[in-house]
């Protein structure tokens, strides 16, 4: 790389700037959704009822079994033919969401099988409903345990936004394909697109750390 490469880097700062905070958006509203579906499916895995469980059963299955890409494609091109058309944006919050979510369900099904049976137990005889019970003492519990992974997890759907270039979000990996056309210079604007990640990524790392030493004082 020449000296040259930063001063293009520079020049066109602010939109890649503009590309980071779509990504970080799309990421926030990404985990925001695959969490209430991962605990929404989690749930319904437990649930007295065969049809719940198997929907669930069927929902992790064949998201998890299926790319990616493909589920974003079925999202954005597919909806359109039964009369649904999302806007770039929302199909890949919803696309990656329901991608994520998948992943996200089993970390807390496994966070809700680390949790003594004794303790749900225990707080229903004190009075407890099942809803309070879940919600004040199981899931705080869970949440400390699943942490780590659901990091990662976080970390994922960030660099899966990429995955959006193929329904034209102008996201980091489009906005530096549109430079690369004119400028004819893949190595250099890959590399920054690779550096932005990297930062992004390490700021959602230290959070979770500063989340992981929090819920480690507090116990």
């Amino acid at each position: 790389m020449t000296g040259n490469f930063w001063n293009e880097v520079l020049l066109y700062g602010p939109g890649f700037l503009e590309a980071s905070y779509t990504v970080f958006g799309i990421t926030i509203l990404t985990i925001a959704v695959s969490w209430g579906l991962g605990l929404v499916a989690a749930l319904a895995q437990r649930s007295k009822f065969r049809a719940v469980r198997m929907a669930a059963a069927f929902y992790i299955w064949f998201v998890r079994g299926t790319p990616t890409l493909i589920q974003v494609f079925i999202i954005y091109f597919g909806l359109p033919q039964i009369g649904i058309r999302l806007s770039p944006f929302a199909a890949g919050v919803i696309a990656l969401g329901v991608n994520s979510g998948a992943y996200v369900a089993e970390i807390i099904r496994g966070g809700l099988s680390a949790i003594p049976r004794g303790q749900t137990e225990s707080a229903l005889a004190l009075g407890f409903s099942p809803a309070e019970t879940m919600r004040g003492i199981v899931l705080p519990q869970v949440f400390r345990i699943i942490l780590p992974s659901i990091t990662n997890e976080a970390i994922s759907t960030l660099k899966n936004t990429s995955l959006l270039s193929t329904i034209t979000v102008v996201e980091l990996t489009l906005y530096a394909q549109t430079l690369i056309a004119s400028t004819f210079r893949p190595f250099e604007f890959y590399i920054a697109v690779a550096v932005i990640y990297l930062v992004l990524t390490t700021i959602l790392t230290t959070l979770a750390s500063w989340l992981e030493r929090r819920y480690a004082n507090l116990g």
